[in-house]
C-alpha cells in the first residue's frame, strides 16, 4: 500500500526513527482506511502517497515540534478516522493516548484497527463540551490535540479544558493561522491559556502547515464550555 521506504525518510525529515513495527502498522493502517472507506465515510483522501503525507506525516510533526515526555496523557479531540492520535500512537506506543469523537462508526473504525494492530487506546464517544466537563477528563491532560476541526476562537473552548494546568494544546491549522490567533486572543486568555506559539513546516509535498501551541496557566473557570450552539453563535474571541 504505502511506501514506507518514502515514510521512514518522511519521518526522518521530522527527526522521527521508524522502525519496522513501526512502518508496517502505518502500512495496515493505510490499508484498512482504504477498504473501510468503500463502505464507509470515512476520507476523502485514498490514494497511498497522499495517506502517507497528508495524514501520516502531518500527524508525526506534533513530535517533532513540541516535547512529550514518555508516558505522557495525551488526547485527540474530533479524532475522525484517527489523526493526529492513531499516528502519534503508532510512532509513540508510550503515550496514553485518549480519541474522542462524536461519531460512532469512526470510533469503532479506530478500535478495530488498534486491536488488529495489538495496540490500545481510551476510546470516548461524545461531544467535547460534554466530556471535558467530567472529572475523569477534565484538566486531566498533559497534551491535547485537534486537527482542522473548527476555527481557533471556537476549538480553544472546546479543547483548553481537557487540558491540565502546564501542559499544552496544539491546533492542526493551515497557513491561516495568524489571522485565528488574533481573532482568539480574548478567548484563551480567558480559558487559561497562554500567548500562542506558532511553529511553521512545509509537508514533504510542499504544502504549508501551521501548529498553534498553548501553554495552560490557569485553570478554565468552570462555566466553560458552553453548549455548541452558543459557542457556534458568540465565539468568546
Amino acid at each position: 500500500m504505502i511506501n514506507k521506504g518514502l515514510l521512514k525518510e518522511y519521518a526522518q525529515g521530522f527527526g522521527i526513527q521508524l522502525d519496522e513495527t513501526a512502518l508496517d502498522r502505518f502500512d495496515f493502517y493505510a490499508k484498512r482506511l482504504v477498504e473501510k472507506n468503500k463502505t464507509m465515510n470515512l476520507t476523502s483522501i485514498v490514494e497511498p502517497q497522499d495517506i502517507a503525507v497528508k495524514y501520516f506525516a502531518d500527524s508525526l510533526s506534533l513530535i517533532s515540534k513540541t516535547s512529550l515526555p514518555r508516558g505522557a496523557k495525551v488526547i485527540d479531540i474530533g479524532t475522525g478516522a484517527g489523526f493526529p492520535g492513531v499516528p502519534l500512537l503508532i510512532a509513540r506506543p508510550d503515550l496514553k493516548m485518549t480519541l474522542l469523537d462524536g461519531t460512532g462508526k469512526k470510533l469503532r473504525f479506530i478500535e478495530e484497527t488498534l486491536h488488529e494492530m495489538d495496540m490500545a487506546a481510551e476510546i470516548i464517544h461524545a461531544r467535547a463540551e460534554d466530556s471535558s466537563k467530567s472529572p475523569e477528563h477534565r484538566e486531566m491532560f498533559d497534551f491535547a490535540a485537534s486537527r482542522a476541526v473548527a476555527e481557533l476562537s471556537r476549538l480553544v473552548e472546546y479543547c483548553l479544558p481537557f487540558v491540565k494546568v502546564g501542559g499544552v494544546f496544539a491546533a492542526m491549522k493551515a497557513i491561516s493561522a495568524e489571522r485565528e490567533q488574533d481573532g482568539a486572543t480574548a478567548a484563551i486568555k480567558l480559558l487559561g491559556g497562554g500567548v500562542p506559539d506558532i511553529k511553521r513546516f512545509f509537508l514533504p509535498d510542499g504544502s504549508e502547515r501551521s501548529l498553534i501551541f498553548i501553554k495552560k496557566i490557569s485553570q478554565t473557570p468552570t462555566k466553560y464550555p458552553r453548549p455548541s450552539a452558543k459557542i457556534a453563535k458568540r465565539p468568546l474571541g
